[in-house]
């Protein structure tokens, strides 16, 4: 919203004589009260120089030229007349225009001198609104009213129009639920209450006779139409042209003048807030009616464009059909015209979500229409009407006839109880006695009841945003200012802090980290056709997805079951983007569906849900386990002059997962498993000991996979081979809580190396676990240090080398004892997976 300084100044004086502010300080009262100013106040420029009124004495079309040009003799009160060359064709001879004579410098420093163009001398410029800095209009020539000021006349003092030379503009962001700060009158009370002023509000009937209905007007119950009135003035005369005065404030607002009917519409809905329309009285057929649109019915609107309407669309209709689509913009058939004598001024309140959609549905913005799905004062109609029918006959001589159609009313708002110590207990300030009636009479709200007891408040029509106490709440301490309400850090209670799974989230992130991995931001939503992409089974349960009603993205309409897909559509982003040696992970919840999740029906907003509602909404939730997921391609370790590095491969994916173990306290077991979309050969199951989760206590529950991604599915998700992955059930793993209780022997170690021939397709996991059974309490540690395959084991063999560690708590091992638990170590391998020792 633009407007200029001197025109909020104005309605302020109205009821405060003499009072005036500076740029800034203006400034400083809009933020106060919490509208948002847009950059600095802008200024109007200063033009020096010899600018006066002039009027156009002789045109001469020149010809021979690409775009018209004319040669005009222009009276700016000295003996002869002034030449000039002009471009421009909305003036005639007899106009009044502003003249730059020669030696004006403009505002952009461009100087006015005297010069021979297009054959001709020109002794000036005729000069257009934007070429002044008023406003940026540059679609033709400033032409004044007849009697606005005689030839001669310094032109500053005119353009001023009272205001001063240096008006200021200034640019304010209007939020959706304060749309009646979208017009002079509501950004004048803002200010008022700013200030601490006495507001005069100038959205007054005046008192115009009604004798008898203005025009024959049907509204029907589906337009949804709040309230439609309507005025006639006639006698217009179509030569009149805006006074100065009023174009001036419409330029300064960012709206072009073109006819006294449009204008004076545009300039009360500017004033007042309230949209307005001019019909042509003499090219309407038959009576009025407000309706929904028909299928197949179409409308020329006011820009030419012929639109196909939507049994949605609300429409205003004569005899032939749609004139206008209301609240959005008129129709052209009705279009005032230069030759318009008879004009019916319509002031309508439409229904702002039929608006709203109608605006997005034919692609029409308009000045009307942002004002209109903001909600506008219905109570203001007839004094917008006044106004409007007052102006437009003062201006063209015409006369406002004995007549009104007044259908429908403005609403009748709620009374609200209200504690006046409220917004003190709220804010945590003492605010002094009436100031909560003083703060709410200001907004406009009528106030009743004792201060000492409860107020009756009731807001206007124009706030329909007021509904509750704590609405009135907030009014207060904005007009008593935000900034002066104390900043005091609540005392955090004892004995509360984070869960032992919250506290596991952390470490689980903390712990993959610290070991090189970079967290990610996933998607919770996915495509089922990545599904497809990844290999997975029609029957696989991670396919059961669930469609949101009201997607963010129409390609990604399902909750996601798994954090792969999006981890594989950021790692193919940052591949493109030269980022090649990727170690992602992610923490989110994935959601599945259950049997009791099927869709819920809308619950009414009036009143608290039922227990049965509650329960029922709680039934219908998705199970929605917490996982990680880890993705890696390229280098796992970088290449330099200190080695070749290493690629990524299934054994990281491993890792991760007993990273995630060791933050969990879980203890992670590993086993040979085929799972889309691993690899079959190089995936593994994770396992935990379900410990007392509901798997019961001591059984091993499988809490995800890990390994190398399969070539097909790598290939189909646009990732490179050898791509590495990992997802884990952290819901499932758990949390518990690792206590520090270390075992610490003060006696030497033995340790002792065994090596085992197997099938190659036993698991070295397997192994491990069987030496570790038959090790005893006194096997510390097994580790895999070698595998090896050749001729001489024979085909499908492999020797797998490991190095136990053997330790007692109370005393030296010797070697014969540690011996003798290797020996019953190998004897429990061969047992458990048919190892040898290798010769």
């Amino acid at each position: 919203m633009r407007i200029a300084q001197s025109w909020l100044t104005e309605i302020l004086q109205r009821a405060n004589d003499g009072w005036s502010v500076s740029p800034a300080e203006l400034d400083a009262g809009f933020v106060r009260v919490g509208l948002e100013v847009e950059g600095e106040p802008e200024q109007l420029p200063e033009i020096d120089g010899p600018l006066t009124i002039g009027r156009v004495s002789t045109i001469e079309e020149l010809e021979g030229f690409k775009k018209p040009i004319r040669f005009c003799l222009v009276d700016v009160g000295g003996d002869e007349p002034q030449q000039i060359v002009c471009g421009a064709r909305n003036f005639a001879e007899g106009d009044l225009v502003v003249v730059a004579l020669p030696g004006t410098v403009l505002p952009g420093g461009f100087e006015i001198g005297k010069r021979k163009t297009y054959g001709k001398p020109s002794e000036g410029m005729i000069c257009s609104a934007s070429e002044l800095g008023i406003g940026s209009d540059h679609s033709g020539i400033i032409v004044l009213a007849e009697g606005t000021a005689e030839p001669g006349v310094p032109a500053g003092p005119v353009l001023a129009a009272g205001a001063g030379e240096r008006d200021t503009v200034i640019e304010l962001n209007v939020t959706p639920d304060r749309g009646y700060c979208l017009s002079a009158r509501g950004l004048a009370r803002e200010l008022a209450c700013g200030f601490d002023l006495d507001f005069a509000d100038p959205a007054v009937e005046l008192g115009l006779p009604s004798e008898k209905e203005a025009w024959p007007l049907e509204v029907t119950a589906e337009s949804g139409a709040q309230r439609f009135a309507l005025r006639r003035v006639t006698g217009v005369d179509p030569s009149a042209r805006t006074p100065w005065w009023m174009a001036r404030r419409l330029l300064l607002s960012g709206v072009r003048p073109i006819s006294p009917a449009v204008d004076v519409t545009n300039y009360v809905m500017l004033e007042l807030g309230h949209p307005m329309h001019a019909f042509d009285a003499g090219r309407l057929q038959g009576g009025l009616v407000v309706r929904r649109a028909r299928a197949g019915e179409a409308l020329t609107t006011l820009d030419d464009v012929e639109r196909t309407l939507d049994p949605e669309d609300v429409v205003i209709c004569d005899d032939r059909g749609p004139i206008s689509l209301a609240g959005v913009m008129g129709g052209a058939s009705t279009e005032v015209s230069d030759d318009t004598t008879d004009v019916l001024l319509e002031a309508a309140v439409w229904d702002t979500l039929a608006v709203f959609r109608t605006i997005r549905r034919h692609k029409l913005p308009s000045e009307a229409g942002k004002r209109y799905e903001r909600g506008v004062d219905a109570a203001a109609s007839i004094a917008a009407l006044d106004r409007a029918a007052t102006l437009l006959a003062e201006i063209t001589g015409g006369s406002v006839e004995a007549s009104l159609t007044d259908v429908g009313s403005a609403p009748v708002m709620p009374t609200i109880a209200f504690d006046p110590e409220r917004p003190s207990r709220v804010a945590g300030v003492g605010y002094p006695a009436g100031t909560t009636r003083r703060r709410l009479e200001q907004i406009g709200c009528t106030v009743a009841g004792d201060d000492a007891v409860l107020l009756e408040v009731t807001a206007p029509a124009w706030r329909p945003d007021l509904t509750l106490p704590a609405d009135l709440v907030e009014e207060v301490l904005r007009l008593e200012g935000l900034e002066n309400i104390p900043s005091v850090l609540p005392t955090a209670p004892a004995g509360r802090g984070l869960t032992a799974f919250q506290r596991g989230r952390r470490a689980v992130g903390h712990a993959l980290a610290a070991a090189g991995h970079v967290e990610v931001l996933t998607s919770p939503f996915c495509d089922p056709s990545v599904f497809d992409a990844m290999g997975l089974d029609d029957d696989d349960e991670r396919r059961s997805t669930m469609a949101v009603v009201n997607p963010l993205e129409s390609d990604k309409a399902h909750l996601a079951t798994t954090l792969l897909p999006s981890l594989a559509e950021i790692a193919r982003r940052n591949i493109t983007r030269g980022a090649r040696d990727l170690a992602l992970f992610s923490v989110a919840q994935v959601s599945f569906r259950t049997p009791t999740t099927p869709g819920v029906d809308m619950l009414p907003v009036d009143r608290e849900p039922t227990p049965q509602e509650r329960d029922s909404l709680a039934a219908s939730l998705p199970d929605q386990p917490l996982h990680v997921a880890a993705l890696y391609t390229g280098r796992r370790e970088p290449g330099g002059h200190f080695g070749p590095g290493r690629e990524a491969d299934a054994l990281d994916a491993v890792e991760a997962a007993r990273i995630v173990g060791r933050a969990l306290g879980a203890e992670v077991e590993v086993r040979a498993a085929e799972r889309a979309p691993w690899h079959p050969g190089r995936c593994v199951e994770v396992l935990v000991d379900g410990g007392d989760r509901d798997a019961g206590p001591g059984e091993i529950v499988v809490v995800g996979h890990a390994g190398e991604l399969h070539p097909a599915a790598c290939e189909r998700l646009g990732l490179p081979a050898r791509t590495c992955a990992v997802e884990l059930d952290l819901t499932a793993i758990g949390a518990r809580e690792v206590l520090p209780a270390p075992t610490i022997s003060s006696f030497p170690s033995v340790n002792q190396d065994v090596a085992l021939v197997v099938d190659v397709a036993v698991p070295a996991a397997q192994v491990e676990a069987a030496l570790r059974s038959g090790g005893g309490e006194l096997l510390e540690s097994a580790r895999l240090f070698d595998v090896y395959t050749g001729a001489q084991l024979g085909d499908g063999r492999k020797s797998l080398a490991y190095a136990l560690t053997f330790r007692a708590d109370d005393r030296t091992l010797t070697e014969d004892e540690a011996s003798a638990w290797r020996t019953a170590a190998v004897e429990a391998a061969e047992k458990a997976v048919g190892a040898s020792l290798r010769g």
